[in-house]
């Protein structure tokens, strides 16, 4: 459905405060100088080795504030903030996360008041947080950098242009020389070129990268009188008497979508030209390709049978070869093909996920399979969509359930495409039913903070494993996974020197099902003072936690004794998700 612009902008404006305490028991923070949280921003999704940050907060804080650089538990620097914007130089090492946390020191206590990260890297390709966008209405350049500016505080570092196009085989409407003021999308909704260029100019700006979408294979009912051949076509029989065809309502769209075949030389070179019709008259820096699942057995003209994940790495090559310095990412409809496009020059894996992968087990199991299919070289992207049927009327997303999906994509490696004008809850990504809530909205800038701060852990090598957990005063039950209602799950995975233990909590979950469908997932009560235990023949050097949920993300040490091979500690709290890690 088309969404109002004005009237969301208004409602995300408002709710537009970051804070990470999402349980009912958190304590307050104390106030001083009526300071008692600070939102805080960067200017851009990431950053360039050598390039400085510019950190702006909400408020004016007391001159004995500071703010502290951190690398994982390791303080780099710390200094005092002087206004409400300031400056800092991260070392110059690529592809490393951090966290800026902002504190008091109260009674001799240190109080947080709010916390951001920053990622150094060069290529968005090594940790890939994607977003999209789904509308391209009229808008002035403040509503267009209001939503660049929100993606950005997730950091955000591509975004997927959804249905933006024209024709599926001839996405831009003009010339290159003399591009259409204004055009129809599929859905007939009005699409402005200034609106399209003006999102790309703000994401550059906020260093995202931004990735047209299109079918790999879509004709519209037209296509013909555009050139397209009859001899390019799928056929779901041998003697091309019936083209493969994807029907969509004319009561909402404007043409339903006939497939052509990816593998097809002559369809590959008539749409990397259409391409370069896209690249010069729009900045942007490649190309999303969608594709519609398992179509079973087709045709060529000739009779001989495609197969579609083999047409998909001839496709996917074909376009890197036509335009070599553009980005290429390609969705694997369950998985479909996803083996083919893993071993092409696409910047990472991207699934979109659907029945019989329900569980939470299946989501990480998808990522593990993706690392498998690629050496683990590229990472993944899942796009799983929350509160399903929930969406089929207007409502609001339930945080536990998306949280807990995120606490499992996050701690195995991946990220969810989730985030834009509105969080998706279909595939149609302008169907925007569902709106976050105030607490859901502040607990992901914490979760997705979290996944960049210290995304060295969770997405940057390192082998699963199964450490041997348990706790000793009856605080929590934990099994190692997959999940099991009434558990807390641990997973686990070494790391040079280090052993870092996720420990995901389904004791109170009413479901294993990621999708939370109906929105009634529990929120699970907040643990305090687990007595937990491991075995390790290494000698620990240091142990700490962090957690999305708890301290605005940032690390805290533990005390622990060691003997022979037993590890004891006791873990702080417990809410959706911690982290422990084991340094060695």
């Amino acid at each position: 459905m088309i969404r109002i612009q004005s009237v969301l902008l208004t409602v995300a404006m408002l709710c537009l405060v970051s804070s990470c305490k999402t349980g009912d028991n958190e304590p307050a923070t104390p106030v001083i100088n009526n300071v008692s949280s600070v939102s805080i921003s960067t200017d851009k999704a990431a950053y360039q080795p050598g390039q400085t940050v510019t950190f702006t907060i909400d408020k004016t804080v007391p001159s004995v504030t500071k703010v502290r650089y951190r690398h994982f538990n390791d303080v780099l620097s710390e200094n005092n903030i002087s206004g409400t914007s300031w400056s800092w130089t991260p070392p110059s090492t690529d592809f490393t996360g951090y966290l800026a946390d902002v504190y008091n020191t109260v009674d001799g206590k240190e109080v947080i008041y709010g916390s951001i990260a920053v990622d150094v890297s060069s290529d968005w390709a090594r940790f890939p947080r994607y977003g999209f966008l789904s509308a391209y209405p009229q808008m002035t350049s403040i509503a267009i950098n209001y939503y660049i500016n929100e993606l950005n505080r997730y950091h955000i570092n591509g975004l997927q242009f959804y249905d933006w196009q024209y024709k599926h085989h001839m996405p831009l409407s003009g010339t290159p020389a003399n591009p259409s003021a204004v055009w129809t999308d599929i859905a007939n909704r009005n699409t402005y070129f200034t609106t399209v260029k003006g999102y790309i100019d703000a994401a550059h700006n906020c260093n995202m990268k931004a990735m047209f979408y299109n079918l790999a294979y879509g004709a519209l009912s037209d296509a013909a009188s555009d050139g397209v051949q009859d001899q390019w076509r799928l056929y779901k029989d041998a003697s091309h008497s019936t083209m493969a065809k994807f029907d969509l309502p004319s009561s909402m769209f404007k043409s339903s979508i006939w497939l052509m075949d990816p593998s097809n030389s002559n369809w590959q070179q008539y749409l990397a030209s259409r391409n370069q019709d896209v690249y010069t008259a729009l900045g942007f820096d490649g190309f999303h390709i969608d594709q519609l699942g398992d179509w079973g057995t087709v045709y060529n003209y000739s009779g001989q049978t495609v197969n579609l994940p083999s047409a998909y790495g001839s496709f996917i090559n074909a376009m890197k070869t036509s335009k070599n310095d553009k980005r290429l990412v390609m969705n694997a409809v369950n998985q479909f093909g996803q083996q083919n496009i893993a071993t092409t020059p696409v910047d990472f894996l991207y699934t979109e996920v659907w029945s019989p992968n329900d569980g939470y087990k299946d989501l990480a199991t998808i990522i593990n399979n993706n690392d498998s299919y690629c050496n683990s070289t590229k990472k993944t992207v899942l796009a799983a969509y929350m509160d399903y049927d929930l969406a089929n009327s207007s409502g609001s997303f339930n945080t536990a359930g998306v949280l807990l999906t995120d606490a499992v994509i996050f701690a195995f490696g991946g990220a969810h495409l989730e985030l834009g004008e509105h969080m998706l809850c279909k595939e149609y990504f302008p169907n925007s039913n569902l709106q976050m809530k105030g607490d859901l909205r502040n607990a992901l800038f914490c979760y997705y903070d979290f996944m960049v701060a210290y995304q060295n852990l969770l997405r940057d090598g390192g082998s699963f494993n199964t450490p041997a957990i348990s706790c000793s005063n009856n605080k929590l039950q934990i099994n190692q996974w997959p999940p099991q209602t009434g558990n807390v799950a641990a997973v686990g995975k070494e790391m040079t020197n280090r052993q870092v233990i996720h420990l995901i909590n389904f004791t109170n979950a009413s479901s294993l099902a990621w999708r939370d469908n109906s929105g009634n997932q529990a929120v699970p009560a907040i643990v305090e003072g687990a007595a937990l235990s491991f075995t390790s023949s290494k000698t620990v050097r240091k142990i700490w936690t962090a957690s999305p949920d708890i301290n605005y993300g940032t690390p805290t040490q533990l005390n622990y004794t060691q003997t022979g091979s037993t590890v004891s500690f006791t873990l702080p709290s417990l809410q959706y998700w911690d982290m422990i890690v084991v340094e060695y």
